[in-house]
């Protein structure tokens, strides 16, 4: 039952995956919403404009019709007169073709946006494989479409017969109309055929725009499986990522390892904390902690220092305040101050007796840790 959920696409689409059809090209389209749109406009157009564009044409067509003898005889002439008729054909009609071409670059905009995708001109052998179009042809989507191209049939001949039923006798009295009259009345009629047919283009496409955005949505969907695979192709794999986090933290530990040697003095618990530190001569800053760790790495830092003659000093309270409240490479904090010059001033005596044998210092007995800094008390208190 697990096999089956993970390989059903029950997921949502994750921010990626549309991102990366949305390179490949793959955003919802419908073909109905941008075919009504640019007829729409071609039918707006034609009301606002068509009178003046007919106009204009016969103007045009009646002086291309009309030489005179100097026109005919001078060929220069002729190229002139043609390429002038030329420029007003394109002046004339440059409004209605600029309100098509903006109804068709404002159609993308409604659904999917504009969108330009060079994978999208790439051959894909894949779309050449029979099986794949035969498994297309057989699909729900298939059969939305032939429905749908059906009842665009059958709506479009519904609206026109129902036009032009009601123009019946419109249509016979043009056999009665001048040439003139006749073709002005013709192309009224055609006009309101044309918009009624385009306005009923508009249930279709209100139809057809809401399940293509559910359609893209199904078929964007992920399963599980897609889900935990995308996850671990953009934030790596987990098995991985953890063995790089412990080769970092065996890195780190080594790096602060290598720092125990150079320390002035380890603090220790003496067994389950161990704190190194060492005071930066001819600086005004304070000690700083370079090492410090609990059980195993607590036992190696107070290894090496053995091993490198570093002063190791039992001072529970302390070495339990330092681990807690000090980072590695950070200066101690202002707290213990007084506690760590303590330590420090015993070594350093210690250092001194050594080299000169005169007095030996005492050791501490007692070193002054704030209550508030030892985790110990600060558990005990809670």
């Amino acid at each position: 039952m697990a096999e089956d959920s993970d390989a059903e696409k029950t997921e949502d689409p994750s921010s990626r995956r549309l991102e990366k059809a949305r390179e490949e090209g793959d955003v919802p389209r419908s073909r109905e919403l941008a075919t009504f749109t640019v007829l729409m406009a071609a039918s707006a157009g034609f009301w606002l404009s068509g009178e003046t564009i007919i106009r204009q044409l016969k103007h045009m067509l009646s002086e291309g019709l009309s030489f005179n003898r100097q026109q005919v005889m001078d060929p220069a002439q002729l190229g002139a007169g043609l390429l002038a008729q030329f420029l007003d054909l394109v002046l004339t009609l440059a409004p209605f073709i600029a309100l098509i071409m903006a109804a068709a670059l404002v159609s993308p905009m409604l659904i999917g946006g504009w969108l330009f995708s060079a994978k999208a001109f790439s051959p894909n052998f894949g779309k050449m494989n029979p099986l794949s179009g035969l498994a297309n042809m057989v699909s729900v989507h298939a059969l939305v479409e032939l429905l749908k191209a059906i009842a665009k049939t059958v709506l479009v001949g519904a609206v026109a017969w129902a036009i032009l039923s009601t123009q019946v006798d419109d249509i016979f009295t043009l056999l009665l109309q001048p040439p003139a009259a006749s073709g002005s009345h013709l192309g009224h009629l055609l006009l309101i055929t044309f918009t009624a047919l385009v306005s009923a283009l508009a249930l279709i496409a209100l139809i057809d725009a809401p399940y293509q955005m559910y359609h893209y949505a199904q078929k964007m969907k992920m399963t599980r499986q897609e889900v935990r695979q995308e996850a671990k192709e953009t934030d790596g794999n987990p098995e991985i990522k953890a063995k790089v986090k412990a080769m970092q933290r065996e890195m780190a530990r080594r790096r602060m390892m290598a720092e125990v040697p150079t320390a002035d003095v380890v603090v220790t618990n003496p067994t389950h904390y161990a704190v190194a530190i060492k005071y930066p001569e001819n600086s005004n800053q304070a000690p700083i902690v370079i090492a410090k760790g609990v059980d195993e790495v607590a036992a190696k830092i107070r290894e090496i220092a053995t091993a490198n003659k570093v002063v190791i000093m039992e001072a529970p309270p302390l070495a339990r305040a330092l681990y807690k409240h000090a980072e590695l490479g950070d200066e101690i904090p202002a707290p213990l101050y007084t506690a760590v010059a303590q330590v420090l001033a015993y070594v350093f005596q210690l250092r001194s007796w050594y080299e000169d044998g005169e007095i030996p210092p005492v050791y501490p007995d007692f070193v002054d840790v704030p209550a508030d800094m030892d985790p110990l008390n600060a558990e005990a208190s809670a």
